[in-house]
């Protein structure tokens, strides 16, 4: 089953920043206002690198005479003197850079330079990296405004005659970012001096060294990613038939990835194996099956019942996403502390100890493997409700994960819990288990929580009509739990 994509764009053009992504000379330009500034009495800082960096020779001229009592454009005409003196000198390309042009130009994909730099420096580099690699160059001398503003990359755009939607921009400052984003082009951002942050539409990699022109597709085509939480419920074993049933279930959603809770064993291998996909076994308690390949494993491989384990994968357009499987304690219940016991919030929360520190300890091992730009996913069953879903209680499970940066992708489709509860405790049990005929309670305790991504959908399933529990063997539906899925949008 081929996973699905939205209406797509083809590539039309490629444009590549100057400074610091083709060329490594946002050093050199560093060094030369270093240069400068000392020559006025002002040394330098890493806090002045946003005035410096990313920026036309006017406008840091503009401010470094502003704090030095220095005319602007005696500043300008020494910075554009020291830094063509580097650049004639030490010019060196990006590491990757010079192959991806070259990549790009045998498969036809035309390319564009869209520098602040001044006309003068920019055919000094030109000259260095081979003008004929580019079709089009747009420099600080060809627009009204530079970036930040839309400009450039719109007149490139314009030069080349392309969509700026179908283009992507490859960038490695938050200036030449916001300037690439506000023309609307999909951006690359491989930052080299100063970070920059993931964001929606923006990918962001540490060198241009793994960046093929198929990646740079999957950037104006966005792959959708379908994902399931699901608790197999002792593996499936209390239905009859239960590995056909769990199949039938993946195949019919159509998912790419399901993070598997209570697998009892070989339950991820197996189902791997019948769909011919990738899997990853943490202890007999967790798994990650995925029809994409699976190119690192995360966390300890020999986790307990409860925590968490993931892996990273990589999509066929080279973008890797980190997928976690969680499963927490069960006890103490707090739906059951809250309705049978009639326990006040702060009981309620305090008795979360167990789990809380079980998310903190699995969202440790996320902020230690993940690297930036990488989008993250943490699916699993908390065994806890929502701090989104109950005002009068604010349970802490759920919150650490959105203090981490972790969304909530169910309740970023259905932000009202009393219209759309999204319950996933349990499809089997209307009863309590003692026999005492109570209603049990029904709640939202498995999850897909996400950064770095789009969420497009986002729902809870069961198939069949479950019979409850213990009439359970001939459920279609294997589990006692409902099934979280969510459709993102990558890149």
């Amino acid at each position: 089953m081929n996973h699905r994509t939205t209406p797509q764009l083809t590539l039309q053009a490629v444009l590549f920043d100057m400074d610091g992504t083709l060329v490594d000379t946002e050093r050199l330009w560093w060094a030369a206002v270093e240069q400068v500034a000392d020559g006025l009495g002002r040394r330098l800082t890493g806090a002045d690198q946003p005035e410096v960096l990313g920026h036309p020779v006017e406008y840091t001229a503009a401010w470094l005479g502003g704090i030095t009592g220095t005319p602007a454009e005696a500043v300008a005409a020494e910075l554009h003197r020291e830094f063509a003196d580097r650049v004639r000198t030490g010019i060196v390309p990006r590491p990757g850079a010079l192959a991806l042009l070259d990549a790009l130009a045998r498969d036809g994909v035309p390319t564009a330079l869209v520098t602040a730099s001044p006309r003068a420096v920019a055919d000094t580099v030109l000259e260095a990296l081979g003008a004929g690699r580019f079709a089009v160059s747009v420099t600080a001398d060809d627009t009204e405004h530079t970036k930040p503003a839309p400009d450039p990359y719109l007149a490139a755009c314009r030069a080349l005659g392309v969509d700026p939607a179908a283009c992507v921009a490859v960038e490695d400052t938050q200036t030449g970012v916001s300037s690439a984003e506000a023309a609307g082009c999909a951006v690359l951002a491989v930052p080299s001096l100063a970070p920059i942050g993931p964001a929606l539409g923006r990918t962001v990699l540490s060198s241009l060294e793994e960046v093929t022109p198929a990646r740079l597709r999957a950037l104006v085509a966005p792959t959708e990613l379908r994902v399931m939480s699901w608790n197999l419920w002792y593996g499936g074993t209390k239905v009859d038939d239960h590995r056909e049933k769990q199949l039938k279930v993946i195949a019919e959603t159509g998912v790419d990835v399901v993070a598997l809770q209570e697998t009892y064993g070989n339950a991820a291998q197996e189902l791997a194996d019948a769909l011919g996909w990738h899997h990853h076994r943490a202890g007999d308690n967790l798994g990650i099956i995925s029809r994409y390949p699976i190119t690192a494993r995360l966390g300890d491989p020999d986790v307990g019942f409860y925590g968490g384990t993931g892996v990273r994968i990589r999509l066929d357009g080279g973008q890797e996403v980190a997928v976690w499987s969680a499963h927490l304690d069960y006890t103490p219940y707090g739906p059951y502390e809250a309705r049978f016991d009639g326990l006040p919030a702060g009981e309620l929360i305090a008795h979360e100890g167990v789990r809380l520190a079980q998310m903190r300890e699995i969202l440790r091992g996320i902020a230690e493997t993940s690297d930036v730009g990488t989008p993250v996913l943490l699916l699993g069953d908390f065994n806890a409700p929502s701090h989104l879903d109950r005002p009068d209680v604010e349970w802490p499970v759920t919150k650490a994960a959105e203090e981490a940066g972790l969304r909530d992708s169910y309740r970023e489709v259905h932000p009202d819990p009393v219209r759309d509860p999204g319950h996933t405790w349990s499809p089997i049990h209307a009863e309590h288990e003692d026999g005492s005929g109570r209603a049990e309670p029904q709640d939202r305790i498995d999850y897909v929580l996400y950064r770095g991504l789009r969420v497009i959908d986002s729902r809870t399933f069961v198939c069949g009509s479950p019979r409850a529990w213990p009439d359970v063997a001939g459920n279609a539906w294997p589990s006692d739990h409902a099934a979280v899925i969510t459709t993102f949008g990558v890149g």
